[in-house]
């Protein structure tokens, strides 16, 4: 079994700074292991707030060197070596992110790779494996050229897990994420507000319509987004495409068991709890869907 934490679904300099939704990536656990990919800004914070243990982060994972997907990376690297006390972990990432280039800076310093026990520079094809999981680098459109995306894949059942990091819409791109039951995308911009280097949700749909995942996930979302209403942007998705399709939230869980997928929210505030009320009924403080792949 696969479980993906949301500690974070904003993206951009807007909602990063101002924390309209968090941004602090995606916990990965299964296999008897924990994965951080992307840890932007509070990730630590948000981590310990949802009662993970960073300490027993056995990778860290960072798309590309824009502080919204690597801000609290030094800092969980300090973490997953047990407080700076062992060397530990393996570090994945972008060049740029680890080795740096005449745009930007590496964002990792000496005494932090000298925490580690192995780090790999992530380009398009190659992978890597930690305890029956086997990460894919695939390619990404964006101002970083070296950003990648990645394919995730528990090897014993089987599960694959696709994920865009930030990437301009392009047609290669569904190839890379064939097989995927689970697509996760980050989707900055809402239908018809395009930006470039990133998707919207109109260039979301043909992406979705070539791959075919059981549900498809959009997070990252920038102020435009929010504004919008992710809720009905993934409708928007939903309905263009008929596959089930959701707007990720801060705190959400996402379970993939053989040939079953489980979604649960995380509620913790009175106006979500009221707007459920009104959809349902029913006030909860956690909201689960179940959701069968085709």
């Amino acid at each position: 079994m696969l479980e993906l934490i949301f500690l974070g679904t904003g993206g951009g300099r807007i909602v990063m700074t101002t924390q309209m939704r968090w941004t602090g990536g995606i916990v990965l656990r299964g296999n008897d292991t924990q994965i951080h990919v992307d840890p932007g800004p509070g990730a630590l914070v948000r981590a310990l707030d949802l009662g993970i243990n960073p300490q027993k982060t056995d990778a860290i994972i960072v798309s590309h060197a824009h502080l919204d997907h690597y801000g609290d990376c030094q800092i969980l690297i300090e973490a997953m070596a047990r407080a700076a006390t062992k060397k530990r972990g393996v570090l994945l990432g972008s060049s740029s992110a680890l080795v740096g280039d005449e745009q930007y800076s590496r964002i990792i310093s000496n005494y932090h790779l000298g925490l580690l026990e192995e780090k790999q520079v992530l380009t398009p094809g190659s992978s890597f494996s930690i305890k029956g999981i086997k990460i894919t680098a695939t390619p990404a459109y964006h101002s970083d050229p070296s950003t990648v995306g990645l394919v995730i894949e528990e090897k014993e059942n089987g599960a694959r897990i696709g994920y865009t990091s930030d990437t301009a819409y392009n047609q290669s791109l569904p190839l890379f994420y064939k097989d995927c039951e689970l697509f996760i995308l980050c989707c900055l911009r809402p239908f018809g507000k395009p930006w470039k280097g990133h998707l919207s949700t109109d260039e979301v749909i043909p992406l979705v319509e070539e791959v075919k995942p059981s549900l498809t996930v959009l997070t990252h979302f920038g102020a435009a987004f929010l504004k919008a209403n992710p809720e009905k942007q993934a409708k928007i998705v939903e309905k263009k495409t008929g596959i089930k399709t959701i707007a990720a939230t801060d705190g959400m869980s996402i379970k993939l068991e053989e040939k079953e997928i489980f979604l649960k929210e995380k509620i913790d505030t009175k106006e979500k709890k009221e707007i459920l009320v009104k959809k349902t009924g029913v006030i909860a403080t956690q909201l689960t869907d179940f959701y069968s792949p085709k």
